[in-house]
Formats: C-alpha cells, structure tokens, sequence
C-alpha cells in the first residue's frame, strides 16, 4: 500500500495545504487591498460634510469595468483600490478550482479532470458572463 500511496507526485494531504494556503493568501490580500482603498478614502473624502440622503445623486460608473478598475487603480482611486480588492476575492476560489486542476491533471486521474473542467466552465461563465467589458 506505501508503494502505490508513494508513486503519486502529490499526495491529497499536500494538496489539501496548498488549497488552504491559496484560499488564506487570497482572502488576506484582498481584505488587506480594501483595508487601503478604504484608508485612502477616508483621507480623501473623510472632512466632507455628512451627505443629504434624501434625494439619491448617482456616482460615477468609472469601476464598473476591467479597464476602469485598472486605470483607477494605476492613478490611486480609492474606489478603484476597493473594487480591485473585490475582484482579488472573487478570483480567489477561481484560482483554488485551477489549482485543482493541475492536480488532477498531474494525479492523470480523467473523471476529475472533467468534473474540474465543467466548475470552471460554469464558474467562468457565470462570473464573467454579464460582465460590461
């Protein structure tokens, strides 16, 4: 039984750890990333008087999009820091379900090679589809 266990180029124990550390390192980044954009809006916009909630004014749709998120971020919006930071999140069980992947791939083990292909094709679609490109 140590033979067959030993032949595997990664064992289920390692790979249980490194989805682990994977899903910790994405969620502490990404909270860490919307720690910042928060900070540095409340710098920015911190000594504004309280807003008039009784009539709704629209903000700006500027972080809706991948190249909106991305120009803000290189210009250090804080609003696109934080939208960043919410993409980081989303990516994060993206990556673990890839990393899978490449496990399964490695272990040649077909059947969940498929499974795994199917979540991420789900996954994917589901999360990119309505997106405004």
């Amino acid at each position: 039984m140590k033979n067959i266990i030993s032949t595997h180029l990664i064992q289920d124990r390692d790979v249980e750890k490194i989805v682990g550390k994977l899903l910790r390192f994405g969620v502490i980044a990404a909270s860490l990333v919307v720690l910042l954009g928060g900070i540095l809006f409340l710098v920015q916009s911190g000594a504004q008087g309280r807003p008039d909630y009784h009539i709704f004014k629209g903000k700006e749709s500027d972080f809706i999009t991948f190249d909106g998120i991305f120009m803000g971020l290189f210009t250090f919006k804080p609003m696109a820091i934080i939208q960043f930071g919410v993409l980081l999140l989303i990516i994060t069980p993206i990556m673990r379900i890839v990393f899978s992947l490449f496990a399964f791939i490695l272990e040649k083990d077909k059947l969940y090679v498929v499974i795994t292909l199917i979540v991420l094709a789900i996954i994917l679609g589901s999360t990119f589809g309505g997106l405004k490109v």
